[in-house]
């Protein structure tokens, strides 16, 4: 098996939408631009598809017409490891998007983003109950995921 790669439909944003996620992702770069030919169904050279990657990992933007759009059903999550990588990541992802709860985000393509720190699932697991409840009630309250305030949770008593 060579990989899974995720292909993401765009209606004709997919060239914009590769250009924008690697300006805002280390290591990240465009791979390859396909163009439609003589064929179609688009005019022939338009932007077919853009491989790319993302910290990394492969990810293929197809303008294929707009058709299908994207929902929260699929999210790609960010992990931060401190406060600063999440503002950043919150602040570059949501502009011209839409802040969700619960550290979720839809940038301006409609793409749903968690930009969740690393801390959340240490302190959701925490085996003192209680303490891991306080945390999940202060995320429930928050849009952008707010370290400080998810460690005051869980030291209240």
């Amino acid at each position: 098996m060579n990989g899974i790669t995720p292909c993401l439909w765009f209606d004709t944003e997919g060239e914009e939408a590769a250009k924008f996620y690697t300006s805002i992702f280390p290591n990240s770069k465009i791979l390859d631009v396909a163009r439609y030919g003589e064929a179609g169904p688009r005019p022939a050279g338009t932007v077919m598809t853009v491989s790319f990657e993302l910290a990394g990992v492969k990810f293929v933007a197809l303008n294929g017409g707009p058709e299908f759009k994207f929902s929260e059903a699929i999210s790609f999550q960010v992990s931060c490891k401190n406060q600063d990588e999440v503002d950043t990541y919150w602040s570059a992802l949501s502009e011209g998007g839409e802040e969700g709860p619960c550290g979720w985000v839809k940038d301006k393509f409609g793409l749903s983003w968690q930009i969740v720190p690393t801390a959340l699932p240490k302190l959701l697991g925490d085996p003192d109950r209680e303490k891991a409840q306080r945390v999940m009630a202060a995320m429930l309250k928050m849009k952008k995921i707010e370290i400080d305030e998810l460690e005051q949770a869980a030291a209240a008593a």
